[in-house]
């Protein structure tokens, strides 16, 4: 229940000789990576390999770099925009790591969030959609973490890059956490910037200067601003409600630092003592719940605060003594909204208008 080993590792913060030595065995083993994405991504940019249409617009939410830059919100983002404007979406995702071999965390917190909206997870996208279209007839399909399945035909790319590790650590998997190359920017028609609240005005200057290398899509900066508590029963308290209590944090997602950040923004533990981490999707055993509870004791803890994420796995409202709260994230786009929903409209409509 410690920071990731491998993260730690390729980040550079573990030294010493046997750290270095893994890295450059790593660091071996990246170019048969980098070398195997870039010929699918050629083999699709040259028409050899396929990409098929269906009968609606398809919006991609997707990333450069593997998890941790805020695709759910996004996602639930997005729906609630799409609603507005009095479409009917649906959302597509592969399922990766699913529960019980049918749900994953990720469409359980998108269930929460977007509840009546049709979501079906299948690795084979194009058949997912085609399900989608038969069963529920959206008018708009938003897909989750399709940046880099490129068998659906999507018809505007949305990519996030998360601000406090943008290019994952500058190396192809598995040296590092990009999918591929940066290259692969250009097939975005907007790039979103994300946790920018908590990096500075230069750090930002630099992310933006980099990706414009690459793209010339139109970027925007968003942050996810943390709302209040919530627990498996839908009861919801505020941050000040909490600050009084002595409490502890854990989280299984792909960027705990974030996570970390966040909860010192409103008050809330964030010591080493009081924070611990799981892998990312990970699944909670008995012994798990077992560790946490002697964890909190040790700790003298009072209440124990997670991600939705976790909470939608654990579907607690206590573990053992401990009340188990869950931090409500909203994405917030800080300038540009407006214009992004334009674009994804526009391009949506462009479709709806072929022939």
């Amino acid at each position: 229940m410690r920071e990731s080993y491998y993260l730690s590792l390729i980040s550079g913060q573990r030294k010493g000789v046997l750290s270095t030595l893994l890295r450059g065995g790593l660091q071996l083993a990246e170019p048969f990576y980098t070398l195997a994405t870039s010929v699918r991504n050629r083999l699709f940019d040259s028409g050899v390999k396929k990409s098929y249409p269906v009968s609606v617009p398809v919006i991609s939410v997707g990333n450069i770099t593997t998890g941790g830059t805020g695709k759910t919100p996004t996602v639930a983002w997005l729906i609630k925009s799409l609603q507005q404007q009095n479409y009917k979406p649906a959302i597509l995702s592969r399922g990766y790591r699913s529960l019980d071999g049918e749900e994953n965390d990720e469409k359980r917190l998108l269930d929460q969030l977007c509840p009546s909206v049709p979501h079906i997870q299948n690795p084979n996208r194009v058949a997912g959609a085609e399900e989608l279209i038969q069963q529920h007839q959206p008018d708009v399909i938003v897909l989750d973490d399709g940046f880099q399945h490129r068998h659906l035909q999507r018809d505007f790319n949305l990519v996030l890059i998360d601000a406090l590790n943008p290019f994952g650590f500058n190396h192809l998997l598995p040296r590092g956490l990009l999918r591929e190359s940066l290259h692969g920017l250009k097939r975005a028609q907007a790039v979103l910037i994300t946790r920018c609240d908590q990096v500075s005005e230069e750090r930002l200057k630099n992310i933006r200067q980099r990706i414009e290398t690459y793209t010339n899509a139109p970027i925007y900066l968003s942050e996810f601003l943390p709302t209040g508590l919530v627990n498996a029963v839908g009861v919801k308290v505020t941050f000040e409600e909490m600050n009084s209590k002595r409490t502890c944090s854990f989280a299984g997602i792909g960027n705990p630092s974030g996570f970390r950040r966040t909860l010192s923004s409103v008050g809330l533990a964030v010591s080493d003592k009081r924070f611990q981490t799981f892998p990312d999707h990970h699944h909670y055993t008995a012994e798990d719940l077992n560790q946490i509870q002697t964890w909190a004791t040790e700790q003298n803890a009072e209440a124990l605060i997670v991600t939705r994420k976790d909470l939608v796995k654990l579907k607690v409202d206590k573990i053992g003594p401990f009340p188990l709260w869950a931090v409500d994230i909203e994405l917030k786009i800080q300038s540009g909204q407006e214009e992004l929903l334009k674009l994804i409209d526009d391009g949506r409509v462009a479709v709806d208008n072929l022939p």
